[in-house]
């Protein structure tokens, strides 16, 4: 068995996930936002601002789906710190733009919570202080002098279902269809390729079916990580005599061994072995392995042949693709030994209830659609959909960004949901074609774009690109900014335009009910309530308001969807699904989205069969960059927020810096703490501190968004999803 395939329980470990330092970190940062804030936020019944695994809401705080409490890990104490934080003063936007681009991304998310309207003029250098009202009609003014087809909205994962449906509604009737989201950056992919072969987008299983799972595959992500939560599942799998299968390129420390804070037994021996087979693929190779690991079960004889004949077609078409394909390409473009992806099979073999679970190491590919629809093959070939306990689980980044693509945040509807909707609010909308997030981006690079309206997250730290992102960004005209606090997007790319900032509510701050969507397609309502600032408006409210005065003449008043209740009611009657959402604000009742999950194996398609879909490889890395490169997010990070500059788990105490691993390391005569050089067709990154780290030979990592100068625009053409984690790069030593 060769080192990068192997079985863990024997490894040595340097690092062990979780454990006494998350702890003592998780009370530090308790005690820097104060014990009586941190107790008050954490218990209330709203929905945990961090991943998609979803908890709090109606069951309360600290509380998932099935009662399990505590249910709470590092990255919710994280974002409650950074909303318990006093407001900025007032004077300290007295500084220029070039005094806060001096600041890191941690400082800058660490200055304090925006407690007042913040206007920058066209070619200003400076911020300044305005008051609601002006602020409202400068945002109309300028909405009212766009042509509609030369703006685009957009939003990120962390608003709430209502503020979501509001905003695509506003673009929408204002008159463009350019209303787009995060997920166009993350899990996009995955909507189109599981669309593909099942006929819908999200997740097929609950959080209830995990406990079945007697096999847990965790592909391309890092769950120690960006959802902690998630290992208990992984661990309550080992417990139980199951299997945890890891592909990852990265050997991530807190994979192999997590000491989970909540269980005694785990802290007490050191932690629980999460995988119980570890393989690490080159980089950029999953569709090999994955081609691979179906051509080892069709060797074996492994397949659940009555299933294939029931419920799925273009099997036959799959089988001939995997026979045609001989083994020496598959293991070449991936690494690994044929023997270690015969062992993989066979331990998907044994298995009888088997949940593949994915991250953004699949989706972010020029072929991050092949990708997932790959997983799902594998799938199909031993029937490991709808039946208990086996399924598919992408695992979402932002705690609605499933929910904000439910509710419409995007450039396409389908023709019965812009039906219903003209239909409730009698009125007509756009059939034109809209943009995707980065197409809003060229056109803004090409001059075409001339407002935009942002809500929530960080559009140019999230964009591949970093040169073009602040050269596009620029170029829009007017850019209205709904958020809690500053990042670099409100200081980057904003040389010569203008731009407005308004703050808003944090989720537990809202004044009325919100509701939000997980992975698990679990609908959760947040009460708000929590008052801290003075001078904040929930997003719903300001959306409402700058549709009332852009609008004025529209097809109904659209200030009356200030009211939540309101918003909901058209959201139960608009999209599929959501009826429960009605009531939701007086029955408290959360509740699952109807047919999503897959208790029986007939499909959304239109024969209700699941479909086998055939990929070629893709082309070998090109001679002129000989490494491929993946942006990771660290430990202390969510999505482009930074907590921390340090990483706990991969040892890296900052964050310009190139990991490496032992082959590489060894060949380029570098060690611990040498500088060198990352060079794409795109950028550079100069004087990097080399990081030891278990990877594949000619496979390194760095942190995102700081890689982002090296990455291009090009995208899955399926998907649109960019390649954050597939860059063709060289390393060069010293500075």
């Amino acid at each position: 068995m060769s080192e990068r395939a192997s079985e863990t329980s024997a490894d040595p470990i340097t690092i062990v996930g979780g454990g006494p330092k998350k702890v003592l970190y998780t009370l530090r940062t308790l005690s820097r936002i104060g014990l009586l804030n941190s107790t008050k936020a954490l218990k209330a019944r709203n929905t945990c601002k961090a991943c998609g695994l979803g908890m709090g809401g109606q069951h309360g705080g600290m509380t998932n789906e099935l009662d399990e409490f505590p249910s709470v890990c590092n990255k919710s104490i994280q974002a409650q710190s950074s909303d318990i934080q006093p407001p900025i003063p007032n004077e300290l936007f007295e500084h220029t733009l070039d005094d806060f681009k001096e600041l890191s991304a941690h400082e800058l998310e660490h200055l304090g919570r925006l407690n007042t309207p913040l206007y920058k003029p066209a070619g200003s250098n400076r911020y300044q202080p305005m008051d609601w009202d002006q602020a409202l009609t400068l945002a109309a003014e300028r909405f009212a002098a766009t042509e509609p087809n030369r703006s685009f909205f957009y939003s990120s994962g962390r608003s709430s279902n209502e503020a979501g449906f509001v905003l695509q509604l506003l673009a929408r009737l204002y008159g463009t269809n350019n209303v787009n989201n995060c997920s166009y950056y993350c899990h996009q992919a995955t909507g189109v390729g599981l669309g593909n072969v099942i006929g819908t987008g999200t997740a097929t299983i609950s959080l209830e079916d995990m406990g079945g799972a007697d096999l847990i595959f965790v592909i391309g992500a890092n769950p120690a990580s960006n959802h902690p939560r998630f290992v208990h599942q992984l661990q309550h799998c080992r417990e139980r005599g199951g299997q945890v299968i890891v592909i990852n390129p990265a050997r991530e420390p807190g994979l192999v061994r997590f000491a989970v804070p909540k269980s005694a037994r785990s802290m007490l021996s050191g932690g629980t072995w999460i995988a119980s087979r570890y393989v690490q693929p080159n980089i950029g190779s999953d569709l090999a392995l994955l081609k691979a690991v179906g051509k080892a079960l069709l060797e074996q004889h492994a397949l659940d042949t009555t299933f294939i004949e029931a419920h799925t077609e273009g099997f036959d078409a799959y089988r001939t693709d995997l026979e045609q394909t001989d083994w020496a390409s598959l293991t070449s473009a991936c690494g690994l030994d044929q023997s270690d992806i015969e062992a993989l099979a066979a331990d998907y073999a044994r298995a009888e209830h088997a949940v593949f679970a994915w991250g953004m190491g699949i989706t972010h590919h020029r072929n991050g659609v092949d990708n997932v629809e790959a997983i799902a093959n594998l799938a199909l070939l031993r029937g490991m959909l709808g039946k208990p306990s086996a399924g598919l689980l992408p695992l979402r980044g932002h705690s609605n960004v499933q929910g904000i693509g439910t509710i419409g945040v995007k450039p396409v509807l389908s023709e019965d949901v812009l039906a219903a909707l003209e239909s409730h609010f009698d009125l007509e909308l756009p059939r034109t074609q809209g943009l995707d997030t980065l197409a809003c981006l060229r056109a803004a690079n090409a001059g075409e774009m001339d407002a935009a309206l942002l809500m929530g997250g960080n559009l140019y730290a999230a964009t591949p690109d970093a040169t073009f992102a602040r050269r596009a960004l620029d170029r829009v005209g007017f850019k209205l900014y709904l958020t809690t606090t500053l990042n670099q997007g409100h200081i980057h790319g904003m040389e010569r335009s203008e731009a407005l900032i308004l703050p808003v509510t944090a989720r537990d701050e809202e004044p009325q009910s919100t509701t939000q969507e997980s992975m698990f397609n679990y609908v959760r309502l947040s009460d708000g309530g929590i008052r801290r600032l003075t001078n904040v408006r929930s997003e719903v409210a300001i959306l409402a308001e700058l549709g009332k005065r852009l609008l004025p003449a529209g097809p109904f008043d659209f200030g009356a969807l200030r009211e939540h209740d309101r918003v909901r009611s058209a959201i139960a009657a608009t999209v599929p699904g959501m009826e429960a959402l009605a009531d939701i604000g007086t029955s408290h009742q959360e509740f699952t989205i109807g047919g999503r999950l897959l208790t029986s194996p007939t499909f959304n398609t239109p024969n209700g069969k699941a479909r086998f879909q055939v990929h070629s490889l893709p082309v070998a890395r090109e001679p002129d960059f000989p490494f491929t490169l993946a942006s990771i997010r660290s430990e202390g990070q969510f999505n482009s927020i930074i907590y921390e500059e340090s990483d706990s788990y991969r040892g890296t105490e900052h964050r310009w810096c190139v990991l490496v691993g032992p082959e590489d390391r060894e060949r380029l005569s570098l060690k611990a703490g040498d500088k060198a050089t990352l060079r794409s067709a795109h950028g550079v990154m100069e004087n990097l501190t080399v990081y030891p780290f278990n990877l594949p030979t000619g496979s390194l990592l760095a942190y995102y968004p700081e890689a982002n100068i090296l990455i291009g625009t090009e995208q899955d053409p399926r998907s649109q999803t960019p390649a954050f984690k597939s860059v063709p790069v060289q390393l060069e030593t010293g500075t």
